[in-house]
């Protein structure tokens, strides 16, 4: 009979299920399947099978037998899915169970562990002793000469090392590096060496002689290099027998005391689980390397535990010193606290991680030690990078000489900006270090979270607003270092009273705008609805409008008096019954420091006159009062001279004009004026009157031109005449001579 192909699909469809659910088909009428020959008819090929499956099918009862027995064995149709249950009790009974179940599981692998031992022990583990043989014979013989190999080149590599340190140790940091360096690749040298010293042995000796190598041997030297080459690292770190090299400020005891137990635990755990774990379970069993795994890892937790205790004391000591040095702050007084407690849970670590490996060794092990390791680089590299701007901070900020020529106030403008910048700076690293241990430890997944369409933005935000920030406090200190050049008269070009006045006006408004517009950028970035704040700006102001009409005042009088150009910074003024010079000009006020040197602060409100003594030139007037006996000619030669002589002085170049002689102007009870002035620059008539004042003293004195004075004479009584006393200088009465009549 020929069967058409769609049900030739289909019979071989109906074979597949039968061979699935064979006990089924074992009580169907008519159908016998010998259990001696299942392995027989479970291929599906097998000729007999399709014969079988036709005959059922062309018999009726049987088919529907088969059908019968299809649909009871067919799987019923799920129920729909109850809601969860998220109830605080419910979530609290799932907890538990964990738990117990968690316990459950690590007592039964502790079981199993003693058993394993305890079978590997005892002898009744299944072994092919011949084989174990052979291979500790070939690998005895590849260890002997790669460890001996190795030892040879230890003691060669030891005094290159030496020689090297003699040359660059102690030295500057670039030559202790570059020796460190130098060292590190002799001794790495010497792995590679002996490694591959080993694969040559490996290769042409024993029974895998003729360039074909055992992967016991393979084992051996993979796991030499991986231990090796970490210990290595340890070595270069702490360079326990080279201290000039070494880079870390770790004592000498301290060096060899960790080199010494970082050596005994990276070989105790590396050979073991790399090594003697593989082969064991290769030739001897699965049940004897897992107890060997567990002696190994117990008595690395004990290694560890008994470090922890033996360093506890120093620890201590170590976290509460750097506390001190931190005046026991907020985070000193958390070292405090830590160093109290921190070998408690050191220990707890250690004893998680030998439950975890029990537990589940292929998932939880390697869990805990990569977020260990993880979160371990992350202090290191956060501590360094907070040391680096801690360091950067202390030393300080140092400009060149020619630039701090130019640009005096650069050095301490950024000496008050920079240490904020880092301080801002180490929060972000102590942040991220935060971020990097939790990720490791899957508390949260930042990772995902930022690769996500809201992380994405979220974060896009937050550096937006960052770099709005920072481009606003570069651009605020480049302009204010360009305002401060331009006002240094050591850079070039002097600058005048009015750039003075107005650059030092635009910095501040440039500052107040920077600052405004800065913020309103940064919230809006952040997703901060700005219109309402701007909309609150605007009332405010005309509530501040309303209420400080004095400050209104202020600010319009100010305004157009700069606009008129009445006085700028250097000026002499008087201003509100203050007179000095102005030092400092705002929108609202004027400073003003008189001859004294007391600083005046007068708000615009109050000025109504600005006297300015410093605009386009200045005269100096000379109002000299002589006796009315002198020659008035005599006077006005005497004043010539005296500004001839003025201008032989370093005044000359100061001096705008001729000596403008005026004559007599007054008529005084005991003198007469007579007035002259002289031109001078804005400003430097106080000085030249000064000197002129000097020189004409000094001609009248020559000439005997009288500058008068107030006098007291004694006029004697006529009674005091007549009786001859007269009144002697000193009080006294004298009588009258005797040849007086």
């Amino acid at each position: 009979m020929t069967i058409p192909v769609p049900m030739q699909l289909l019979l071989r469809l109906a074979l597949f299920l039968l061979f699935a659910a064979t006990p089924v088909f074992a009580q169907v009428p008519g159908l016998t399947l010998d259990s001696g020959t299942e392995a027989e008819a479970a291929e599906p090929a097998s000729g007999q099978a399709i014969d079988d499956l036709v005959r059922i099918l062309q018999d009726d009862a049987a088919r529907a037998a088969l059908i019968e027995r299809l649909q009871q064995a067919a799987p019923a149709e799920a129920a729909p899915e109850a809601p969860p249950d998220l109830s605080i009790a419910r979530q609290l009974a799932e907890y538990t169970r964990s738990i117990a179940e968690g316990a459950s599981s690590t007592a039964q692998a502790l079981g199993g562990a003693i058993v394993n031992i305890r079978d590997a022990f005892s002898g009744t583990l299944n072994a092919d002793y011949d084989i174990l043989q052979s291979v500790l014979v070939g690998l005895a013989i590849v260890a002997v000469g790669l460890f001996g190999s190795f030892f040879i080149l230890r003691l060669i590599t030891i005094p290159l090392i030496a020689r090297i340190e003699s040359r660059l140790g102690g030295r500057s940091l670039v030559a202790r590096f570059s020796g460190l360096c130098l060292a590190a690749l002799v001794d790495a040298a010497s792995v590679l060496v002996a490694w591959a010293l080993g694969y040559v042995l490996a290769l042409n000796t024993g029974t895998t002689a003729g360039g074909h190598m055992g992967i016991n041997q393979s084992l051996l030297l993979n796991a030499f290099l991986v231990v090796e080459m970490t210990k290595l690292v340890f070595r270069v770190v702490l360079m326990p027998r080279f201290a000039s090299l070494r880079l870390l400020p770790v004592t000498d005891e301290n060096a060899a005391y960790w080199s010494f137990w970082a050596a005994r635990i990276i070989s105790l755990l590396g050979y073991t689980f790399m090594f003697v774990a593989p082969v064991l379970t290769s030739s001897v069993g699965r049940a004897a390397a897992s107890a060997v795994q567990v002696l190994v890892m117990a008595t690395a937790i004990i290694i560890g535990i008994i470090i922890v205790l033996q360093n506890r004391d120093d620890v201590r000591k170590w976290l509460t010193d750097l506390a001190g040095r931190r005046k026991f702050d907020g985070f000193g007084r958390v070292l405090v606290a830590i160093g109290q407690s921190w070998h408690i849970l050191a220990i707890a670590y250690l004893l998680a991680i030998l439950i975890a490996w029990f537990t589940n060794p292929n998932g939880a092990l390697p869990f805990m030690l990569g977020a260990t390791v993880q979160s371990v680089i992350a202090v290191v590299i956060g501590g360094l990078i907070v040391t680096f701007i801690g360091r950067f901070v202390s030393v300080g900020l140092r400009l060149p000489h020619d630039v701090k020529e130019r640009l005096p106030l650069l050095e301490t403008r950024l000496r008050a900006f920079v240490p904020r910048v880092m301080l801002i700076v180490r929060w972000i690293v102590i942040i991220g270090v935060v971020i990097a241990i939790g990720q490791a430890w899957r508390l949260f997944d930042f990772l995902g979270w930022i690769g996500s369409d809201e992380g994405l933005a979220a974060a896009g935000s937050v550096f937006s607003a960052a770099l709005i920030v920072l481009g606003a406090i570069i651009l605020h200190v480049v302009v204010a270092s360009w305002v401060e050049y331009r006002l240094n008269t050591i850079s070039g070009k002097v600058p005048t009273a009015r750039e003075k006045t107005l650059l030092n006006l635009f910095k501040n408004a440039f500052t107040i705008a920077l600052v405004v517009f800065g913020l309103m950028l940064a919230l809006a970035q952040i997703g901060v609805n700005i219109a309402p704040l701007l909309a609150g700006a605007g009332v405010l102001g005309l509530a501040i409008g309303f209420g400080a009409q004095k400050l209104v005042q202020d600010i319009i009088t100010g305004i157009f008096i700069q606009f008129e150009n009445v006085m700028n910074e250097g000026d002499v003024v008087e201003a509100a019954g203050r007179s000095g010079v102005v030092e400092k000009l705002t929108i609202r006020s004027v400073t003003i420091r008189d001859l004294s040197g007391t600083v005046h602060l007068i708000p615009f409100s109050s000025v109504d006159q600005v006297s300015n003594m410093m605009r386009g030139f200045s005269f100096h007037v000379a109002e000299i009062g002589v006796a009315y006996d002198s020659d008035i000619e005599g006077v006005k030669q005497a004043m010539h001279d005296a500004f001839a002589r003025l201008m032989e002085t370093d005044h000359k170049s100061e001096i705008l004009d001729d000596l403008d002689m005026q004559g007599v102007i007054a008529f005084e009870a005991s003198s007469i004026t007579v007035r002259a002035r002289i031109k001078t620059l804005p400003g430097k008539h106080w000085a030249i009157g000064r000197k002129y004042n000097e020189l004409l003293k000094v001609i009248f004195a020559e000439r005997g031109i009288e500058i008068p004075f107030p006098h007291i004479t004694y006029v004697q009584g006529g009674e005091a005449r007549a009786s001859g006393r007269v009144l002697h200088p000193d009080g006294d009465a004298l009588p009258k001579p005797a040849n007086a009549d």
